[in-house]
């Protein structure tokens, strides 16, 4: 794992379901909220079809990929739809007492 990166604050996140990207370390994250309120970083790219995760439709844990429907859940990565077959990288959120967000990257 790298260093924790601040990557913004929870007010520039969605307030409601929903997903932002952002670049660290030239790799690009979904910074997601799930129906529960709950916060989640992963690859923005769907390891089935390249495209962006982050613009997909957000269920419970599940991230939809807009372009074949494949289904990430997003505290493991795992895909739980086909066509992915193939899981994505999650990796550690933390808020800290400001409300800043920092992401800490998985291995590669």
């Amino acid at each position: 794992m790298s260093e924790p990166v601040r990557v913004c604050s929870v007010d520039e996140l969605p307030s409601e379901v929903g997903a932002v990207v952002a670049e660290i370390e030239g790799r690009r994250v979904a910074i997601a909220r799930d129906s529960a309120g709950d916060l989640h970083a992963f690859d923005d790219t769907c390891s089935h079809a390249n495209v962006s995760l982050a613009e997909g439709e957000i269920e419970g844990q599940h991230i939809e990929c807009w372009l074949h429907g494949s289904q990430f859940d997003m505290t493991t990565g795992e895909p739980v739809q086909l066509p992915a077959t193939v899981p994505i990288a999650v990796h550690q959120l933390e808020v800290d007492d400001e409300g800043g967000v920092h992401v800490t990257l998985a291995g590669s």
